[in-house]
């Protein structure tokens, strides 16, 4: 419904504001109230409800018109010091002296965000002062910008490109979807800011000045040109009392963005571009993509018929261009764009498929096509029209908040839509559309028409192929070394001496301390004494005639359920690199009578998934020994418990004799996993590093890590073309099966508790008799080879991520929490700066990682190699040997805590409380690191240090590009290489 504005609520309005509407959203329960700031014309968006969790988040329309990277370097330079708060960090610095359970700024294609969240009412009205001034009253030393942006130095008495973004930017353009993504958008978008990269191009981003960074603040941000979300408990009056008072206040009218269409292609563009490789091998490494740029996202109506023609096109391997794309033959894998995006001012659409070669781009074109047409000339099946919408419905309803908190959640779906003008509450309150959308489907044709109206008749198309090139990152560093050759060349004597001057000044506000009396901050006094847990309720169930445990937990899930089952691995099947396959076959193969067209279509129509997975933990006490569970896992509404059925079947009745699909399945996991590799770098750094120090660590590094992607890239090679390595392989996989069925089991069930009588009778029925093949023979032994050298390992990335790993205790040992703190403590007070602001790194700090049972340093994104390792060092000796100040380890303690509290949705915290039972961290331990954690002592972390650190010889690791080779044998690493 939405409510009249009258007379009578606006005294409840605060003075400086103007409320235009007020819409509950009945599907979340959330009151949306929009109002205008009178004076400047900004925007407040205010969710209320009764989460403890208030979420704060301010964003400015931001359009570059050019790629030199203004927008994301603002955004980093506007958090280093404003007129309130002139100390030279106090983003980090808020991190640091706060309980909040999230902190972070984005820049996206055309706006800049600034959010935050947490649950203490201190620590929010810190973080607002902090943030509203950043955002309003930002500094913008010109030496930050060098720090956080480009600036050049001279080493060797050569000049030398340094900067956070800088380096940020070469590591996300090293991954081939990146480039694949900004060379699509440059043909897509001939005029508008989307031509640009608005991250920054590395090649554009030295170009950029101080001077044009200072103009883009002033044109952009300004509160004529914001965009204010709220969410939480906390009244709008009393928020917009603070946006007055510490910002708004000061302001006029200022200039508002406004986005424009894009200039129409009269005819469709076909281009092929290049993107780098490092690899002599070419074959098989061609993306194709065809794209097309839809009418305005603000078109609520047709954004939600472009969804369901998505869903009809490629909601599942039934969807006939899903189908084609993953059947056609000449290709491993379907691309990393697929379908609508409507966050920009006009939507698109995509299709495409990696793992081909060049010359299959009009075979692809004319394959697309044909589906369309196809799918146009008829009407689409009013039930798989039903299942979509299905699948919007649930999606619409479920209460997320386990990564991002719930309430940012909400916030960002909404933002693109307020940021262009148009309603986020259409976004928010997707039942009216779909309302709309009903009248439109009585026409049978009416989606079909769409398709023909916006993707076959559609001009404005861009077929980009993507092909690889082995002498591109080659000719990039060359260019960049000749670009600084002709600086050197071209430098004064007075120019070099301002180099030199600059990088002084800036060494030297590097390492001037901060006066943290000028920012607010929490205490370990504002930390409650005791964790929050679930309790949930141990029912029995029968189970092959075994009472076997059913978890229930009553959460409020907003009208869905979650169930699952948890089966006790046996140590043979965690071992084997073979169960990591089974659970990509789970749910994406038939089961039973069914084959997987079908299963995917009764997935879609009845449930949000079905999925597999693991939750591996090192045993609480005893490193050697791994605490394993499977997960079968599905969700649905609750008015709908076929989903309960369909998981059951799925895992227990899994056909292995669907060799095409099987085969496809394993070159989509090769094909994907070789495209997200630059982006986890210093997760597999961290990986090799810590191989040798538990029995889990050295399994993850066999069975997940850099190892196991060429061990499958091998395997798909030889089943491809050999049926007895095939076969092998299908018979590996029954046996893993044929003992997961036999393993111990229990579930878990999260719902409202009016219908939790009703579920578990329903999981009792379905899971009464599990059928058991009895099959004695052996699991295959996969035998790795191991050693405790030093591993570098060669990708394709323009950047270094660095680790160096030390063996540590369990997590029940007396030292674990310490140690925690430790890497808290090294990271705030030494490696940030060391390893970030002067090093130059996107990222870097230090880890105590209780499954590992490892102390590990890291870079990301690292331009640097040795001289990182020497600052790891380093971080040491400056706890050992500096002066420490007494707020370091508050500071450090605040951290670990807020990560421990933070908050998820109620789901998840239900199933993370379940899952913790299971790995025996009960609330008593888990209360008992708590307390541990909240009394450590700087002798403490001195004392572990020296035990740990100092006394003991780190493995060392990086993943690197192939270009440093040389560099890495000089400094001792055994070299590998991802095929």
């Amino acid at each position: 419904m939405t409510v009249d504005v009258t007379e009578t609520i606006s005294q409840t309005v605060h003075p400086a504001f103007q409320l235009i509407r007020q819409h509950h959203v009945e599907a979340l329960d959330i009151l949306v109230s929009e109002y205008k700031h009178k004076v400047t014309g900004a925007v407040h968006y205010h969710l209320a409800t009764n989460h403890d969790e208030n979420v704060f988040l301010v964003a400015f329309r931001t359009q570059p018109m050019d790629s030199k990277g203004e927008a994301h370097i603002l955004e980093h330079t506007a958090l280093c010091g404003s007129e309130k708060f002139p100390v030279r960090d106090p983003f980090f610095l808020m991190i640091r002296r706060s309980l909040n359970t999230f902190m972070n700024a984005f820049t996206a294609a055309d706006w800049t965000a600034y959010p935050f969240a947490t649950q203490n009412k201190k620590d929010f009205q810190n973080l607002l002062e902090v943030y509203m001034d950043a955002a309003f009253a930002a500094n913008l030393n010109p030496l930050d910008f060098a720090q956080e942006g480009i600036r050049i130095e001279l080493e060797n008495g050569e000049a030398v490109y340094k900067g956070v973004v800088f380096n940020e930017m070469k590591g996300a353009m090293s991954s081939p979807s990146d480039q694949l993504y900004h060379q699509l958008a440059h043909h897509l978008f001939p005029e508008t800011t989307y031509h640009y990269n608005s991250g920054g191009d590395p090649k554009d981003i030295p170009d950029l000045s101080y001077e044009e960074l200072v103009s883009f603040y002033k044109s952009h941000y300004h509160p004529s040109n914001a965009v204010f979300m709220t969410f939480g408990n906390e009244p709008a009056y009393n928020l917009q009392e603070q946006f007055e008072t510490l910002a708004l206040s000061k302001f006029e009218k200022g200039q508002t963005l406004y986005s424009k269409p894009e200039r129409r292609l009269t005819a469709p563009v076909t281009v092929t571009e290049t993107y780098a490789v490092d690899a002599e091998d070419l074959k098989d490494k061609t993306y194709h993509v065809l794209s097309w740029l839809l009418p305005e996202a603000s078109n609520i109506k047709l954004r939600l018929g472009m969804r369901l023609v998505e869903g009809v096109l490629l909601e599942d391997s039934a969807s006939p261009l899903r189908h084609y794309l993953e059947t056609c033959g000449y290709a491993q894998s379907t691309g990393p764009f697929m379908g609508v995006d409507d966050s920009n001012y006009e939507m698109t659409f995509y299709c495409a498929i990696q793992g081909s070669n060049p010359e299959h781009a009009e075979q692809f074109k004319n394959g697309v096509f044909k589906v369309l047409e196809d799918v146009a000339a008829k009407p689409v099946d009013p039930a798989l029209v039903e299942a979509i919408l299905h699948q919007i419905e649930l999606h619409q309803r479920e209460i997320n908040g386990d990564g991002t908190p719930y309430g940012l959640s909400l916030i960002l779906n909404g933002l693109s839509s307020a940021i262009h003008h148009s309603d986020p509450v259409d976004v928010w309150d997707v039942d009216t559309a779909i309302e709309q959308v009903k009248e439109e489907l009585k026409d049978p044709m009416w989606l079909s028409n769409l398709i023909q109206t916006y993707l076959l008749d559609n001009q404005h198309r861009v077929q980009l192929t993507l092909v690889p090139d082995a002498e591109k990152n080659a000719l990039e560093a060359a260019a960049e070394k000749a670009r600084l050759k002709d600086i050197d060349a071209n430098l004064t004597e007075a120019q070099k001496a301002e180099i030199i001057a600059q990088t002084e000044a800036l060494n030297i506000r590097q390492d001037t301390p901060d006066d943290l009396n000028l920012l607010p901050k929490v205490g370990l006094e504002d930390v409650p004494a005791q964790l929050q847990i679930v309790q949930g309720q141990l029912r029995e169930i029968i189970s092959n005639g075994l009472d076997t445990p059913l978890n229930l937990y009553h959460a409020g899930t907003n009208g869905l359920y979650y169930q699952q089952v948890l089966i006790q691995i046996p140590d043979e099947v965690v071992q084997s690199p073979y169960f990591n396959l089974l659970s990509i076959l789970m749910g994406e193969v038939g089961a039973g009578e069914y084959d997987y067209l079908e299963l995917q279509q009764l997935q879609t129509a009845v449930s949000g998934g079905l999925g597999m997975g693991a939750s591996l933990r090192s045993k609480v006490d005893d490193k050697g020994q791994i605490s394993a569970w499977l997960t079968l896992t599905t969700k649905s509404l609750v008015n709908n418990l076929e989903a309960i059925r369909l998981l059951k079947l799925a895992f227990e009745q899994l056909r292995f004799d669907e060799k095409n699909r099987i085969v496809e399945l394993l070159q989509q996991r090769k094909a994907r996993w070789q495209s997200r590799v630059s982006g986890s770098g210093h997760s597999y750094a961290m990986q090799i590093a810590g191989r040798q120090h538990s029995a889990l660590a050295l399994r993850d590094y066999h069975n997940t890590g850099l190892g196991a992607l060429n061990w499958l890239s091998e395997l798909v090679s030889k089943i491809e073309q050999d049926d007895t390595a095939y076969n092998a392989l299908i018979d590996e996989l029954k046996l893993i099966h044929n003992r997961l069925l036999k393993a111990p089991k229990q579930f878990l069930v999260v719902c409202e508790e009016h219908h939790s009588d009703r579920l578990v009778e329903e999981v009792q029925t379905i899971w009464d008799k599990v059928a058991i093949d009895d099959n004695p023979h052996a699991l295959t032994q996969v035998n790795f080879a191991d050693s405790n050298n030093d591993e570098a390992w060669l990708i394709q990335a323009n950047v270094q991520f660095c680790a160096s790993a030390y063996p540590a205790v369990e997590v029940s040992h007396p030292d674990a929490a310490p140690l925690m703190i430790l890497a808290a403590y090294l990271r705030n007070g030494f490696l940030h700066s060391a390893i970030r602001e002067k090093g130059g790194a996107y990222g870097g700090g230090a880890s105590y990682d209780g499954n590992a049972c490892s102390f590990r340093f890291y870079s990301y994104r690292d331009p640097r190699l040795a001289e990182t390792f020497k600052d790891f060092d380093a971080s040491v000796q400056w706890l050992l040997n500096a002066e420490q100040q007494p707020h370091q380890l508050e500071e450090a303690i605040l951290g670990l805590i807020a990560s421990m509290d933070k908050p998820g949705s109620p789901a998840g915290e239900a199933i993370t409380a379940c899952y913790a039972l299971l790995h025996k961290r009960t609330p008593a331990f888990r209360q008992m690191l708590r307390e541990r954690l909240l009394n450590v002592t700087l002798d403490d972390l001195k004392r572990v240090a020296v035990a740990y650190l100092v006394e003991q010889q780190p493995t060392k690791a990086v993943v690197a590009p192939v270009a440093k080779r040389d560099a890495l044998v000089e400094l001792g690493f055994e070299i590998k290489q991802v095929n």
